[in-house]
């Protein structure tokens, strides 16, 4: 899978998903797009999820049309994530098109 770390989410978590393709809105120069462009980014570059910390994105943007998946991580803070990173993974392995994921951390 191709995915997208928003700019909260932890690099660190890059080395727990290495079967996956993942950049960073940094490393793209996307990191001062706000969640709807950043989004729409994604799509045109052929992401298919998109991992944020941003809680308030389901509420900021209408994500039914969207055809990314997005994970939210409800925590930005790494050692908290990593006690997760098992859990990260089976959802960023089963997650289908489209789908919308909190991960309660």
């Amino acid at each position: 899978m191709k995915i997208l770390f928003d700019q909260g989410t932890p690099v660190p978590l890059r080395r727990y998903l290495e079967e996956h393709i993942i950049s960073t809105a940094y490393e793209q120069g996307w990191s001062n797009l706000s969640n709807g462009e950043l989004i729409q980014k994604a799509e045109e570059n052929n992401y298919e999820i998109l991992i944020t910390t941003d809680q308030n994105l389901k509420y900021q943007q209408n994500l039914r049309e969207r055809h990314i998946s997005i994970v939210i991580l409800c925590s930005t803070s790494w050692p908290k994530i990593r006690l997760k990173v098992e859990e990260v993974q089976r959802i960023i392995n089963t997650i289908a098109l489209g789908d919308y994921v909190e991960i309660k951390i």
